[in-house]
């Protein structure tokens, strides 16, 4: 019981230290430097990310289930933060509900750590997600202009990405064994599509997509070779 209220005073310390980090935001929204203001953001960003798995994994240590111990929470992870599904010719297809953080200054942990999470559902269910020597990573988002500030690449977060499979889909994410792709369309749900396969597939992949009548009809189609 007594490791239980040390976690629940640490829960306190992380949300206090969350918001304690916005403290300087007010400041510098007034003071004409978008460089500043956007590291301050991230960082503020960060601090919220990191506080929040923590608050995760001590929340997790605790949770005795909903329901009683051991049965499935209220919403279950997989439907709030995305899915992952095998598609095509073995390629793994993850959905994202959300865009890609902007992240100029630090990658994103809490990205990183929800595509996990969610290849941990998936094997969970008894499946079993394939691992490619050297793959092709597709990273689609679909948004629009309304809803999206952020539309230079190299501006989005999506090292995430390569970060969270390293080592479980592929060896490595390096040059030689990831490539990466990165495309968009203009859609009125902000989702973002992600696809790895083998680099030999790249040719059947680009085939197919351009295929279907939009990319959300090649997404949403669930077909097979």
């Amino acid at each position: 019981m007594n490791n239980m209220k040390e976690d629940i005073t640490r829960m306190q310390q992380l949300v206090g230290e969350a918001f304690s980090a916005t403290g300087a935001l007010a400041a510098l929204a007034d003071s004409g430097s978008p460089e500043k203001l956007q590291k301050a953001l991230e960082e503020a960003s960060g601090t919220f990310e990191r506080s929040a798995l923590e608050l995760r994994r001590l929340c997790e240590k605790h949770a005795p289930g909903a329901g009683g111990y051991g049965k499935r929470p209220v919403l279950p992870r997989m439907e709030t933060a995305g899915f992952v599904e095998r598609f095509g010719c073995g390629w793994l297809h993850i959905q994202l509900n959300t865009l890609l953080p902007h992240c100029r200054y630090q990658p994103s942990e809490w990205l990183s750590d929800t595509i996990r999470r969610l290849l941990d559902d998936f094997e969970a269910s008894g499946r079993e997600p394939p691992f490619f020597q050297r793959a092709l990573l597709v990273i689609e988002e679909h948004c629009g202009v309304e809803g999206r500030h952020i539309f230079d690449q190299d501006n989005k977060g999506w090292k995430a990405v390569s970060n969270a499979i390293k080592g479980r889909l592929v060896p490595d994410d390096d040059q030689f064994t990831l490539a990466l792709a990165m495309l968009s369309e203009r859609s009125e749900l902000n989702v973002c599509h992600i696809t790895l396969l083998d680099v030999a597939e790249t040719s059947d992949f680009f085939a197919a997509r351009s295929s279907h009548s939009s990319a959300a009809a090649f997404y949403g189609g669930g077909w097979g070779c």
